[in-house]
């Protein structure tokens, strides 16, 4: 029988992109650590996420060609911050971040590649690029991490193709374009049949994408450095003496525990996402706390910022939005339920648009899915859920699909059936069968398609107009990759409502991410990165990986801050 140890150098709360690369980056560097986590499996929302990480000034981008700097990019994010532009934190990410991520590229398991036009979400911005600063965690087969494999968090279902996972960089293109290319189908039809082999052969999916292969990598790299990862294991408070937080009280199957930190402890537990109080606090559009559908991990309740009030914890305020917003759709299960679809890409498509309940356009469709829902927010009445439909007509749906509807050849019958998918003949009947106004739907469309065949454009809210806009959009669409009528029936929509990808409010940190009193002190001992320490973007969306990208620099440097005083102390 093994024994369990009580006492680490580091102990980390939580096992996703933060936590783990704190974990990895301290034992590289000598000292034990142990990883706390929650839910019976390790991997949080990263698990769940499209594996992007934003690095300004990266080596794969100069390699590449990519004309970036510390300079435009602290530009960039000043502009983006506006008046919660945090100078220490935001040059700590510029200066270490290439840094880091050149680090888990020659000592660990983790490997990205880059998206070399995946545009920054707001490129016309100071500092702004149409790409080079995003990149993707590189696949991984499963076996990967041996005997703990089991233990790996799945992927969000919804965001699969019939279980089967789909990388978000080039690999997504190709699935779109597998019935016009000739390589597309290539490459599809062999992913379909290693797909298949794999579930004969092993009963899942052996190769893995996105977050749910950054989280394999990541914790394939900490097992081999020695790190423990205990799952099941809730924090439940912390252990302080003489003013240092010393360990933390855990909680598990078997009862509560003491375990002690030499060094420090790291709260990584990925926000508030599902905590009902925070929701009616913070989040306007669902003052009950219902009616917001998050895609995140159901465990990330708010535990580390109810455990550190007693601290006199400081918690980011006056933020622009205090989450990550995302449209979502909810599809059906087998069983009951709904699962939250988010839509991501589809928005930005020729000939899709999107209205609230009175018919009226709200929003540039193809802009971020985080301004996206800012808008919706902003267009809300009060009264209901914050609801949108995306409207298209029938050769649209064939091309590019919409949400969890596929392209063609895969049959709408199923989403039809069970009401996800809505049609209509004629707008008319697909405003009655929504309950969206007729009158209001048909001058939209109307008015919409008279530019789009005229000149091509969206004079009413500018898609196609930006970098990211052309990103989403279709190349071989013209002129606008953005913009087509929508005219030929019949007519579909799909409900859309609100989500976030996590919580941009979290523990005010410093520049090596310890945790500030009220008063601008850092707490001895206490750590915070990833969703547990508030965003260095004072709640506004970059670009594609903004919150991991972050998480995973300031868990290297929090890593490293810990082995440098340690080696101090010993001195």
């Amino acid at each position: 029988m093994t024994e369990t140890k009580d006492e680490f150098d580091v102990i980390v709360a939580g096992s996703g992109a933060g936590g783990l690369s704190t974990a990895i980056t301290a034992a590289y560097e000598g000292l034990s650590v142990l990883v706390i986590e929650k839910a019976e499996q390790f991997g949080g929302t990263t698990s769940r996420s499209g594996g992007w990480i934003w690095i300004p000034n990266n080596s794969q981008g100069k390699r590449e060609g990519i004309q970036d700097s510390p300079e435009k990019a602290r530009a960039y994010m000043q502009a983006e911050a506006g008046n919660q532009f945090d100078a220490e934190r935001v040059d700590a990410f510029l200066r270490h971040g290439p840094e880091m991520l050149d680090f888990f590229d020659a000592h660990t398991q983790v490997k990205f590649t880059l998206g070399s036009y995946f545009s920054d979400y707001h490129p016309e911005q100071p500092g702004g690029l149409e790409g080079g600063r995003s990149l993707n965690a590189d696949p991984v087969d499963r076996s990967i991490l041996g005997k703990e494999a089991d233990r790996l968090a799945p992927p969000l279902p919804e965001a699969t193709f019939l279980g089967m996972m789909v990388g978000s960089n080039k690999e997504l293109k190709h699935f779109f374009e597998a019935t016009r290319s000739v390589k597309s189908f290539g490459y599809v039809g062999a992913l379909l049949a290693r797909y298949g082999y794999e579930r004969l052969r092993y009963g899942k999916p052996m190769r893995l994408t996105n977050g749910t292969a950054m989280v394999a990598r990541l914790a394939r790299s900490a097992f081999d450095l020695g790190v423990e990862i205990r799952t099941g294991t809730e924090l439940a408070d912390l252990i302080v003496e003489d003013g240092r937080v010393a360990g933390v009280e855990v909680r598990t199957a078997s009862g509560t525990r003491t375990l002690r930190a030499r060094r420090g402890v790291v709260l990584a537990t990925g926000g508030f996402p599902f905590d009902m109080e925070m929701r009616k606090k913070l989040y306007r559009h669902a003052p009950t706390g219902e009616g917001h559908y998050s895609p995140a991990n159901p465990l990330n309740t708010g535990d580390a910022m109810r455990i550190t009030s007693r601290l006199n914890a400081a918690i980011a305020s006056g933020y622009q939005q205090p989450a990550a917003w995302v449209p979502v759709s909810l599809v059906p299960r087998k069983g009951g339920g709904h699962g939250p679809f988010p839509h991501f890409v589809d928005r930005g498509k020729p000939g899709v648009i999107a209205v609230t309940k009175n018919g009226r356009r709200f929003v540039n469709e193809a802009n971020s899915y985080h301004d996206y829902g800012s808008a919706l927010i902003a267009a809300h009445e009060g009264e209901g859920p914050a609801e949108s439909w995306l409207i298209v007509d029938h050769p649209t749906l064939r091309h590019y699909g919409l949400g969890h509807v596929k392209p063609y050849p895969i049959p709408l019958g199923p989403a039809l059936r069970s009401g996800y998918l809505m049609r209509g003949a004629t707008l008319a009947e697909l405003a009655r069968n929504t309950g969206i106004d007729a009158g209001g739907l048909e001058e939209t469309v109307a008015n919409f398609n008279r530019h789009a065949k005229e000149t091509g454009e969206d004079p009413e809210f500018g898609r196609g107009t930006t970098g990211y806009n052309r990103y989403l959009g279709d190349p071989d669409h013209k002129p606008n990759p953005c913009v087509a009528p929508i005219e030929t029936g019949p007519f579909y929509a799909i409900r859309v409502v609100l989500g976030d990808l996590g919580s941009f409010i979290g523990h005010r940190t410093d520049a090596t991410a310890r945790v500030l009193t009220e008063e601008g002190a850092p707490i001895p001992g206490l750590y915070a990165v990833g969703n547990d320490a508030a965003s260095i973007l004072g709640g506004n969306y970059a670009g594609g990986g903004v919150t991991l990208g972050p998480a995973m620099t300031f868990g290297y440097i929090v890593g490293r801050h810990l082995a440098e005083e340690a080696k101090r102390q010993a001195a």
